[in-house]
C-alpha cells in the first residue's frame, strides 16, 4: 500500500511541476523537465518625458510625462499597453506566447498616442512619439528585461 502511495504522489508531484514549468512559473533552480520548454517573458520598460529626442540622465533630467500611455505595437497590432506613472516610468510584461524575443527586438516599437501636448503645451500636438526596442538582459528564471530606446516624434 506504502508503495502505491509513493507512486502516486510521485505521478502528481511529476505532472504539476510539468504545468508550472510550462505556464512559466517553476523556479528557476529547479531543472527542466524534458520535452517541457520554459516560457520566457519579456519585461519592457522605460522612462518617457516630455521633452523630444532627449536621453534621459540623472545630472539634468527633463520633466516626466506622467499619465500618458505607452503601446508595445508589433506588425501594426497593439500587444500591450501601460500608463506612466508620476516620474513617466512605465512597464510592461508580455508573455512569449504572444510575440517572441526575436520578434520584439525586430519588428516592434513602443508608440505613445497621448499627444505631447498634453505634457506640455509648448510641445507639439500632433505627430506621434516612438523608441525602438533594446535588448537589456536575461534573467534567472526565463525572464528578459527589454528597455525602451530614444523616444522620437514621427
Amino acid at each position: 500500500m506504502a508503495m502505491k502511495s509513493i507512486i502516486l504522489i510521485t505521478t502528481l508531484v511529476v505532472l504539476a511541476a510539468t504545468q508550472a514549468q510550462a505556464q512559466g512559473i517553476l523556479s528557476p533552480f529547479l531543472p527542466p523537465i524534458p520535452g517541457v520548454g520554459i516560457v520566457r517573458t519579456l519585461n519592457v520598460s522605460g522612462i518617457l518625458s516630455c521633452s523630444v529626442n532627449v536621453t534621459v540622465n540623472a545630472t539634468n533630467p527633463p520633466p516626466p510625462f506622467a499619465n500618458a500611455t505607452v503601446q508595445l505595437v508589433c506588425g501594426g497590432i497593439v500587444v500591450a499597453s501601460n500608463t506612466t506613472n508620476a516620474s513617466g516610468a512605465f512597464n510592461m510584461v508580455v508573455n512569449q506566447a504572444i510575440v517572441s524575443l526575436t520578434n520584439i527586438l525586430s519588428s516592434c516599437i513602443l508608440r505613445v498616442p497621448t499627444p505631447l501636448s498634453t505634457c506640455n503645451a509648448t510641445l507639439p500636438s500632433s505627430g506621434t512619439l516612438q523608441a525602438p526596442l533594446v535588448f537589456l538582459r536575461n534573467i534567472a528564471g526565463g525572464i528578459v528585461d527589454i528597455l525602451s530606446g530614444i523616444f522620437t516624434l514621427t
